[in-house]
């Protein structure tokens, strides 16, 4: 079992948690232990994950923002105005007055009813102001509540698609774990190889100070010396680049210290692939969120065909009117209207949006059935590379145990002048790709239930 203490002197903070997921869980391996810390730590940090949490809560407020569109709006207007010129308007005042005032001066015998001249005024009077509140609540308006339905499906969608990422990231997040693993692995069987390599160099010379071999044969195992440390430099690089992509996912400095379990646990799992399929076909996050899309979609198509239809809309407004800048009960005024507004032809638009929207819902069927097949053949494919995995495991152990018992029969019989150096050369060769064959082939073997536990959607979201 996976003791923190051990760690304790050579680690950071994060062994805390560690250890309290000891303690809560004695039944995992430290492998399985430190993999679920891991995971938890990117779920919380990784930045990816997070501009997907941003896009779910900003389509939140989008649904807010869609809701709001079912109240009434109150607005504020204010309006002062002065004006200069324009159009006038003519009034006939004297023509129509002056016929009876002269009449009236006759009956009279007097001069008491003058001549009136024709009046003209400006239409827009010098100065003028309007301040009032204006009321709008919508009554009937089919557009309203099919976008709301529609912002509702897309937030659900966008929902889907943060938790479709969290179980790639939960996949990449393991397998970037077991790779930096396997390359640490690797590492260590190139740092065993060398110590042979280096070994058989010191015995080189001394065989050669004795005459027991030629020269040749130290340049031989120099050259091999060479070789083994250049391809041990690749690993390293290998190595760095893994610990590099594994803190990336986490969100961590890059050169984060990463721990290494004491135990390694390969237990052997055999894929129940039709099970998982349906399983697979139920879970998955990505068929959800093409439901969601589909739902949209058919609340897109009838808003689309009910664009036909009137709308309806209640407007209150009460204010102040006049030509000075006051506000008395001489200026006050209330308007109450309904209005509708009905298009009755948008140059065919409608139509052309219907049939838009159709297709889109046709598109989306279309890539629910491709994506369902496509799901089946990766449950299929992964569950098969679980199993060749677990095969591939078997028989590089097998041919590890072989090679490194041919090695030290030739050591043996090297080392008494019996086999050339041709001989040994191969058998280290041999017998140090076996071990790094069964190392990637562990590791392989855990990257590959990684890839089949998320294409299963097996691991709880």
């Amino acid at each position: 079992m996976f003791c923190p203490m051990a760690y304790r002197k050579r680690i950071d903070q994060g062994i805390l948690t560690v250890a309290m997921i000891v303690l809560l869980q004695p039944y995992l391996s430290a492998q399985d232990t430190l993999v679920s810390y891991y995971v938890q730590q990117g779920l919380e940090h990784n930045l990816a994950l997070s501009q997907k949490n941003a896009d779910y809560k900003k389509s939140l407020q989008t649904l807010n923002q869609a809701r709001s569109y079912f109240m009434p709006s109150l607005s504020f207007n204010a309006r002062y105005t002065v004006a200069n010129g324009g159009r006038t308007i003519d009034f006939p005042v004297g023509d129509l007055l002056n016929p009876v005032y002269q009449t009236l001066n006759i009956l009279t015998a007097s001069d008491l009813f003058p001549t009136i001249e024709n009046q003209s005024f400006y239409f827009y009077r010098p100065t003028e102001h309007e301040t009032k509140l204006e009321l709008i609540q919508p009554l009937f308006n089919p557009q309203i509540g099919y976008n709301y339905k529609i912002q509702k499906e897309v937030t659900g969608l966008r929902l889907a698609d943060m938790k479709t990422y969290k179980r790639q990231l939960v996949a990449e997040i393991k397998k970037a774990y077991y790779t930096y693993l396997k390359m640490n692995q690797v590492s260590k069987v190139f740092e065993e190889t060398m110590s042979l390599v280096k070994e058989n160099v010191r015995l080189n010379r001394k065989l050669l100070e004795n005459q027991k071999i030629t020269v040749d044969v130290l340049y031989r195992s120099l050259a091999e010396l060479s070789r083994v440390e250049r391809e041990q430099t690749d690993v390293e690089k290998n190595l760095k680049a893994a610990a590099n992509w594994f803190n990336f996912l986490l969100n961590r400095p890059l050169n984060s210290k990463i721990l290494i379990p004491d135990t390694l646990s390969f237990l052997p799992v055999v894929p129940d692939i039709v099970k998982d399929s349906l399983t697979s076909l139920k879970n998955r996050e990505e068929l959800q969120q093409l439901e969601y899309g589909l739902k949209s979609a058919d609340y897109r198509l009838k808003m689309e065909q009910n664009n036909r239809l009137p709308t309806l809309f209640a407007v209150v407004d009460y204010g102040f009117q006049g030509k000075e800048y006051r506000f008395n009960m001489h200026q006050d005024f209330t308007l109450a209207s309904v209005v509708m507004r009905w298009d009755l032809f948008k140059g065919m638009q409608n139509k052309a949006r219907i049939a838009e929207a159709r297709f889109d819902r046709q598109k989306l069927t279309d890539r629910k059935k491709e994506l369902q097949q496509q799901i089946l053949m990766q449950v299929d494919n992964a569950g098969n590379g679980v199993i060749a995995a677990q095969k591939a495991i078997i028989a590089a152990k097998a041919e590890a145990l072989a090679a490194t018992k041919a090695f030290r029969a030739v050591d043996k019989r090297y080392r008494q002048g019996m086999v050339p150096y041709i001989e040994y050369l191969d058998a280290l060769t041999t017998m140090s790709n076996a071990k790094i064959q069964v190392t990637i082939a562990q590791y392989d073997y855990l990257i590959s239930l990684s890839e089949y536990e998320r294409v299963t959607a097996t691991y709880l979201i």
